[in-house]
């Protein structure tokens, strides 16, 4: 069987990783986003809801928009909001937290500390379950809240089927498309807050987190996978692997393939993750660059976001005011980096972060290069979904997109299918999908084609 040509020179650029440059590590946020957070400084009121904000009078409302929002209204980048793009702004609304994590907050939250390891190295230390440090504050501050970040909630098991499959679709600057569906198999094996499932799994060994995923479409595509583990010592790398059909065997990739795309898109490893994050604890730090009040798109809105192109406003690939309102939302922005001593050959500078301040997901990001130019920038939203025994809460079933700035390249993703099937969680997963040793370790991979 020929591999086909996408899927190899994939499968080179993850094995081999792609060559990257590392800047200089020092903590000045870079040059554009300094200047927003000098602009936005003084930042007061809010937007009232019932607004709608056009191409028309954006400029109202600017104070309330990331720094990489505001350069697709500006129209300097290629990528460029839509001349009848609308934004309509509904009222905050906080969801409540999950019953287990906030009790497992409360439990926990005050022994858990940050340590600072030889070589620049960055941990933290008593972490059982919940939100590591539920009011992070100097020392130390950014790195506190990428922690959060790293261990908001999450339900125990997220599960796409072939039945409902998501979607991921990239486009160029000539307006073509190539998309593909995948299944996903998210397991939390330690840490678990969810009634119902043990705190932690038996047979995982020092894991606490597994990510699978294979593609489903095209066909010339479909079984490939991958799966990642995430141990519990952050001083430890992840360990990833890839299922390649035409080879039936699976292959385990270095370290340095986290900066790899992820099968053809314009996300990398280290960004392919729900949370917005997917690089650990142990080779990164984060500054804390400020407060602010902005424009973010989650929790309940509704399930038509897996039809693309038809359902999105194109060319940029945006909300459309169908999916629902956005809100204003009080975040934390953090600058994370690399530590100077694992920085040679990554692809990023620096990653800024808008952290919402309730849920601790990020809903906007913007990527720099190693020279600290803008490289790419996008939204995350997660959804709200009803979560058995838990409870209607913000989960990691998510809706997203980043626009490549400088090759003029875009991916949209949506866990939700162009038939509005949501993923499922815990309980609602059919039983094959709580298979433990199918879907979070390297020899379930095997199994692929079998």
């Amino acid at each position: 069987m020929k591999l086909p040509l996408r899927m190899l020179l994939w499968l080179i650029a993850t094995t081999l990783a792609l060559p990257a440059m590392a800047g200089a590590q020092n903590y000045s946020p870079p040059p554009e986003d300094q200047a927003w957070l000098a602009a936005t400084a003084q930042q007061s009121g809010t937007i009232p809801p019932g607004t709608t904000i056009t191409t028309q009078n954006w400029r109202q409302y600017e104070q309330f928009m990331p720094h990489g929002m505001i350069g697709l209204f500006e129209g300097k980048y290629f990528w460029k909001m839509p001349s009848d793009v609308q934004l309509d702004v509904g009222p905050t609304v906080l969801l409540p937290l999950p019953k287990g994590y906030v009790a497992a907050t409360e439990q926990y939250g005050n022994q858990v500390r940050v340590v600072h390891q030889p070589g620049g190295h960055m941990d933290v230390a008593g972490y059982v379950a919940g939100r590591p440090f539920p009011n992070p504050q100097a020392p130390d501050r950014g790195y506190k809240i990428l922690s959060n970040v790293w261990f908001t909630y999450l339900p125990h098991l997220y599960n796409n089927t072939p039945e409902n499959t998501a979607k991921t679709c990239t486009q160029d600057r000539f307006g073509n498309t190539a998309c593909l569906t995948v299944d996903f198999v998210y397991r939390q094996v330690a840490y678990n807050t969810d009634p119902g499932v043990p705190g932690e799994e038996k047979g995982i060994g020092d894991a606490w987190y597994t990510e699978w995923l294979m593609v489903e479409t095209p066909e010339q595509s479909r079984y490939t996978a991958q799966l990642i583990v995430f141990p519990k010592s952050n001083q430890k790398d992840q360990d990833s692997y890839v299922f390649v059909p035409a080879l039936r065997r699976s292959l385990r990739l270095a370290t340095s393939a986290r900066c790899a795309p992820v099968l053809g898109t314009d996300y990398v490893q280290d960004d392919y993750n729900t949370k917005g994050f997917n690089g650990g604890l142990g080779i990164f730090d984060a500054k804390y660059l400020g407060q602010r009040k902005v424009l973010a798109f989650l929790d309940d809105y509704k399930n038509v976001t897996g039809r693309y192109p038809e359902g999105w406003a194109m060319p940029l690939g945006f909300p459309k005011p169908a999916w629902g309102k956005w809100q204003v939302r009080a975040v934390d922005i953090i600058d994370v980096r690399r530590i100077p001593s694992e920085a040679a050959g990554y692809c990023y500078g620096s990653r800024i972060l808008y952290v919402d301040r309730h849920n601790f997901y990020t809903t906007w990001t913007e990527l720099y290069d190693s020279n600290m130019r803008l490289w790419k920038t996008g939204f995350l939203s997660p959804h709200a979904v009803t979560v058995p025994q838990v409870g209607h809460v913000t989960t990691n079933s998510v809706v997203a997109a980043v626009w490549d700035i400088q090759n003029d390249h875009s991916t949209i993703f949506s866990s939700i299918d162009a038939a509005g099937h949501d993923v499922f969680f815990n309980q609602q997963a059919p039983a094959q999908y709580h298979n433990l040793s199918r879907y979070s370790t390297p020899g379930g991979l095997m199994q692929i084609m079998q």
